[in-house]
């Protein structure tokens, strides 16, 4: 069965455009006028009948499919689904980069980092690594390998002040957000396991509590990060399992956590018995204060990656765990995957060693501290939240604008930025605000270019905020 020509009205539903087709969609399904495998018009044919841009009408497909309303299928379309519950995680399937090409976008969501050496420190490291591939590279990997590789992080890591950490504290993952879920696998028990997280946060935190089955219940941030007071009220209420926060550069808000604050969030923590996610894989260098690590060793699970300072592509990240639990870590995740591919353990343990991956460090945080200051010369003038090394910046929109229409606006000016719904929890509290992330990887010119666009925008307002 075939709806190709739906086309709702919109008007009865106020308020951004995403959400009220979503809602029109929802609304349409449950009501029977849009039957189970009746199929949608395509992203564009919807936008072009609703006077709508793409973006708008993709952004609301994806809320129906993460619902479990519609089902996408490739070389096919979208469906309504069967009304019956989803199996599995419900977020879209990540796209590649849409910067430059045919789209003529330049996606300032997510940090990209820049080509600074790696594609040559990655040739020497594999010519390094097919020289030495023997008869040990056909059996399953295994923990015990990773060994080497796992003292390299604590050297790594040695710019922060974490606490005492040893080598059989670490647990190596398949990028920062693998490492999350090994986290909740290890924590989490019980049908129905409560995870806290900010009230504006990562959504991979989200993604992966909905994977384990958690419910995932929000709490009040300030300019200082999570607050006390609401923190143990919710775990009064809810019992909580974990809590995750990001101490050093909260994302999207930019704002660091001052030692007062880590402590009392470490207090109440021992209080209520909570497991401790702390994201550190956008951290600056050379922390000079305390990481939750190291006010609470014994309930802290601190996470990082290389993405956003060698490359995303690598997926490589860690986990140092709690005192005395480094070997619970590596053992569910060698229940999970066994260990890391063996062509990247080599190839970090190769970049770690050859001294590459610190100069490759040094010389991204160079260029994104670079790229920074340009987007705060041009956007200073407006309420920007920013923080030296970190590659976003939180920008609260001027009067006159809504995040929803900016973001829309911006696309249509051929810029790609988030808006902060994307970090809220369903009917959670959304500001009037958008992360704009540093695009490292494109020409300075682009990028100014870039800037100068929604410089543009923000500066002229529109009259009407239905469009």
């Amino acid at each position: 069965m075939t709806d190709t020509s739906w086309a709702p009205d919109l008007s009865q539903f106020p308020g951004p455009k995403y959400l009220g087709l979503s809602r029109a969609l929802r609304e349409a399904i449950r009501g029977g006028e849009l039957p189970a495998n009746s199929q949608l018009p395509t992203v564009r044919d919807l936008a072009w009948r609703l006077q709508l841009t793409p973006g708008t009408v993709a952004r609301a497909y994806q809320l129906a499919t993460q619902e479990g309303l519609l089902a996408a299928t490739v070389g096919r379309g979208t469906f309504v689904a069967a009304q019956s519950p989803r199996l599995g995680p419900t977020q879209a399937l990540y796209t590649e980069r849409v910067t430059g090409g045919a789209t003529g976008l330049v996606d300032l969501r997510p940090p990209q980092v820049p080509e600074v050496g790696q594609a040559q420190a990655f040739r020497a490291g594999l010519l390094a690594m097919a020289a030495a591939t023997g008869q040990g590279w056909l059996d399953y990997t295994s923990q015990l390998g990773e060994a080497a590789l796992r003292a390299e992080i604590v050297t790594w890591m040695g710019d922060r002040i974490l606490g005492p950490i040893a080598p059989d504290d670490v647990a190596l993952t398949h990028g920062g957000q693998n490492a999350i879920s090994l986290i909740f696998d290890c924590c989490l028990r019980g049908d129905r396991p409560v995870v806290l997280i900010e009230d504006l946060a990562y959504p991979g935190f989200r993604y992966a509590a909905r994977a384990a089955r958690a419910e995932v219940v929000p709490v009040e941030i300030d300019e200082h990060g999570i607050v006390p007071a609401a923190l143990e009220a919710a775990c009064r209420r809810h019992g909580a399992q974990v809590l995750c926060l990001t101490t050093e550069a909260q994302n999207p808000t930019t704002g660091r956590m001052p030692v007062k604050r880590r402590q009392e969030i470490a207090d109440i923590a021992r209080t209520y018995d909570l497991q401790v996610l702390e994201d550190d894989c956008y951290s600056v260098a050379e922390s000079d204060i305390p990481s939750l690590r190291a006010l609470a060793p014994e309930r802290v699970w601190l996470v990082g990656s290389v993405s956003k300072t060698i490359s995303a592509a690598l997926r490589f990240g860690y986990v140092i765990c709690p005192a005395g639990m480094g070997e619970a870590g590596r053992l569910t995740a060698q229940h999970g995957f066994f260990a890391l591919s063996r062509p990247v353990a080599d190839l970090m343990l190769h970049l770690f060693r050859s001294g590459a991956a610190v100069d490759i460090r040094q010389q991204v945080q160079a260029e994104f501290s670079e790229r920074l200051q340009m987007l705060v010369n041009h956007l200073g003038a407006f309420d920007l939240g920013w923080q030296p090394g970190v590659p976003f910046v939180w920008l609260r929109l001027p009067m006159g604008w809504r995040a929803s229409t900016f973001v829309r606006m911006a696309e249509a000016r051929g810029v790609l930025v988030r808006s902060a719904d994307e970090y809220a929890v369903v009917h959670g509290r959304a500001p009037n605000a958008i992360r704009i992330a540093v695009a490292a990887n494109l020409s300075r010119e682009a990028f100014q270019t870039a800037l100068r666009h929604l410089s543009d925008l923000l500066a002229r307002p529109p009259a009407d905020l239905s469009v």
